[in-house]
């Protein structure tokens, strides 16, 4: 059983936490070289409790990554590859017909959904049908077949990725889906020094053994602690300044946002600007959240959440560019400046 949750967090809960991230980095490290910004975004999802969506061309170990986490963390992993002709049932399970004891009656056979870690493979591959069997599931944490719901095993992670350079027989998610992620991440070539460790251990008959070093009750409790993190109101309000800036029909949005935005950031962006900038202190020790948290998980947080209109697209202003204008144009509480 996990530990109970403080009514007040202390300094020792938060340095605890950091010790656990510590941990776990030091065992994902066996095995992925590089990628420091997608690592930690990760993590960060994890102890936040939300899910990601990463984007990169094929062969920059998004797989390994999600799968060597799971391993690290001692949790049930499954990965669903992604097909056009993938059907929901294959994802949350089906009701069959048994016979038992001379009766026949229905039974549920559960999906690879059921599990703590849900790789959801190359999402964009399969029809708008199927990517809607994960949005009951990402936000509930349960599933509905037949009329019946059930509720899926805690913690529970949807980690999905999408391959950006093809776009025949692919299947753009529709935003409210993107919406349901915490982060959308991309990811990039390693570095020439990374590449080249790389090759050392991937052409090599290196073993590398990846050992638990958290448990599921362990990180349900971290999650739940993090929650309990103060959140200094200057430090809110700047989050929902950030978030409600990028909304071009906002009497704050600056004027490039009016130009080229023409959606902005739902209310789910302002929460997990701030759900996440609440892991980022703990995770580095601190219990004050400050500004610099917020913006350290902005871009991640809302890229996905702002659609640019076709002027932007004439300009080449992309998502990450307002972003990156935004945390500029949107001055700091006082007290942190």
């Amino acid at each position: 059983m996990s530990a109970a949750v403080p009514a007040s967090v202390g300094k020792e809960h938060v340095q605890h936490i950091r010790d656990d991230r510590a941990s776990v980095l030091r065992e994902v490290r066996k095995i992925i070289i590089g990628q420091d910004d997608v690592v930690d975004d990760v993590m960060t999802s994890f102890f936040a409790g939300g899910h990601c969506l990463i984007t990169g061309v094929p062969g920059l170990a998004k797989t390994l990554l999600i799968s060597t986490l799971g391993r690290a963390l001692e949790l049930t992993f499954k990965r669903i590859q992604f097909t056009p002709d993938l059907m929901p049932s294959d994802i949350v399970g089906h009701e069959v017909l048994i016979e038992r004891d001379g009766r026949r009656e229905m039974t549920f056979v559960h999906g690879p959904i059921f599990s703590n870690i849900v790789l959801a493979d190359e999402i964009n591959r399969t029809p708008p049908k199927t990517q809607a069997a994960l949005l009951e599931a990402m936000q509930e944490h349960q599933v509905t077949v037949g009329g019946t719901t059930t509720p899926l095993p805690e913690p529970f992670f949807v980690l999905a990725t999408q391959n950006p350079i093809e776009h025949e027989g692919t299947y753009p998610l529709p935003i409210a889906q993107q919406d349901r992620f915490m982060f959308s991440l991309f990811i990039s070539y390693p570095k020439m020094d990374e590449e080249k460790e790389i090759l050392d251990t991937t052409t090599s008959n290196r073993f590398v053994d990846i050992r638990p070093a958290l448990h599921g009750e362990q990180l349900l409790h971290a999650q739940q602690v993090i929650r309990n993190i103060p959140v200094a109101t200057p430090i809110a309000r700047y989050a929902v300044t950030l978030a409600t800036s990028s909304r071009p029909n906002s009497e704050l949005a600056p004027a490039f946002v009016r130009e080229y935005v023409s959606i902005g950031a739902s209310l789910r962006g302002s929460q997990y600007l701030v759900l996440g900038a609440r892991a980022r202190a703990a995770l580095d020790g601190r219990l004050a959240v400050s500004v610099e948290d917020i913006r350290s998980v902005a871009l991640g947080v809302l890229r996905h959440r702002i659609v640019t209109n076709f002027k932007a697209a004439a300009a080449k202003v992309d998502s990450d560019e307002i972003v990156k204008r935004l945390i500029e144009a949107v001055p700091a509480p006082r007290a942190e400046l």
